[in-house]
């Protein structure tokens, strides 16, 4: 699909009162731009620079190449129709030989880094196959106001932050705020007294902050709390608390939520945790950092799933899920040690895990009384993993699922 470099180029600042680019050439969506400028003896500003001998101002071929940077940013999918870019800063420019009338120039700019707010790209312009210029662009990134699509029914009273966009048919209610730079597609419904933080993106038929599914529930204001840098998918539904379970449902940052996952009234869930499609929360379910939750598993209210720990796919836990650990089974779940993969990608060191290994195993070779007494005497097991473990074990209020994997079990998830 072309360009539509008129839309684009509208939308830098401090640009040249006309177009600097002609014709697009080669175009590698959010990587790398080509664009041409026919040079003729009619430009503007070969009039005055200079008189019988015009060359074309080494500022413009900067001003050339950042409105290449702008279009190669501004059309990438998702952004906020409203952003603007602006040249912030030039680094390393050199300018090899002078552009005269009748040069074709090929400007090609190449995106070497890009954050929510600024982007750093790498520019080059030739004439004839010859490197005319080249300069490292730093180009701000503003989001300006939100974008609604005209079928979208938002409440007035609603809060949208800067740069949001809100996609065809999505209902928002009037007690919603929703932070800068966020992705809201097509036909979610948000409602209830909800705030989600900048740069979550909630994909189509989302279900967020509708009331909870509890007969005590009688329309009290409670609250539902997403952090920032949430990824929310298609059909998820998260419910928003009861007065008796403490008013709020809050989830963290940088979460993902595949499809069809369901949190439930009054949950916990803290921050870099993942959640495969159709895993469904109870009621008062506390989920801990960097917690996996895979694919179909189901978590019995009030349990507890303990920091790093991982779930296997379709699940059913009924007691709390030890951080650091494995667990997968259905009748019942079962442990199957640590994490160690899941650790090591995480940065941990091998001597903490070896010391996580050591404690499993006194947890499930004796009662859990004995276990911990036996970890808490052993002076080789003195990291603070291992006394976060014997600390979550010892607050657990429903119980801590310790029932050993069978060799048979073990097996199957080993050929998984």
């Amino acid at each position: 699909m072309p360009l539509d470099l008129s839309s684009l180029l509208d939308r830098v600042y401090y640009r040249y009162p006309s177009f600097l680019i002609d014709a697009v050439g080669e175009h590698e969506p959010g990587s790398r731009l080509t664009a041409f400028k026919n040079l003729t003896i009619n430009e503007d500003f070969f009039a005055g620079h200079f008189p019988g001998a015009p060359v074309m101002p080494a500022v413009l071929m900067i001003e050339a190449l950042t409105q290449v940077a702008a279009a190669l940013i501004l059309e990438q999918p998702g952004g906020a129709p409203t952003a603007r870019v602006a040249l912030r800063g030039v680094n390393n420019a050199k300018f090899r030989r002078q552009v005269v009338p009748g040069d074709r120039l090929l400007l090609e700019v190449k995106l070497a880094r890009r954050r929510s707010r600024l982007a750093k790209a790498q520019a080059t312009a030739y004439v004839d196959g010859q490197r005319v210029a080249e300069a490292d662009l730093l180009l701000a990134i503003e989001t300006g106001a939100a974008w609604i699509d005209p079928t979208a029914l938002v409440h007035p009273a609603a809060r949208i932050g800067e740069g949001t966009t809100v996609g065809p048919n999505v209902t928002i209610g009037s007690e919603v705020t929703i932070g800068r730079d966020c992705r809201i597609e097509a036909s979610v419904v948000i409602d209830g007294w909800t705030e989600i933080g900048d740069g979550t993106h909630i994909f189509p038929m989302a279900s967020i902050g509708l009331a909870p599914q509890d007969l005590k529930y009688h329309g009290e204001r409670t609250r539902l709390t997403i952090g920032r840098r949430n990824t929310i998918r298609e059909f998820a539904t998260i419910n928003r608390g009861t007065a008796g379970g403490g008013g709020e449902t809050s989830i963290g940052d940088h979460n993902l939520l595949m499809a069809y996952v369901h949190v439930a009234h009054d949950c916990h869930v803290g921050s870099h945790t993942i959640f495969g499609p159709h895993a469904t929360l109870g009621g008062h379910v506390t989920i801990e950092d960097y917690s996996n939750i895979s694919a179909g598993t189901a978590i019995h209210q009030f349990c507890r799933v303990g920091k790093h720990g991982f779930l296997g796919g379709y699940s059913v836990v009924t007691k709390d899920a030890l951080p650091y650990g494995r667990t997968i089974g259905s009748r019942p779940a079962r442990i199957f040690g640590v994490n160690s993969i899941g650790l090591a990608r995480r940065g941990f060191t091998t001597d903490t895990i070896n010391q996580l290994k050591r404690a499993y195993r006194y947890l499930l070779q004796a009662n859990t009384s004995r276990a911990l007494a036996q970890i808490e005497q052993d002076t080789t097991l003195s990291s603070p993993e291992v006394r976060y473990l014997v600390e979550f074990i010892r607050t657990s209020q429903r119980g801590v699922i310790l029932r050993r994997a069978t060799r048979k079990s073990e097996e199957l998830v080993a050929e998984e």
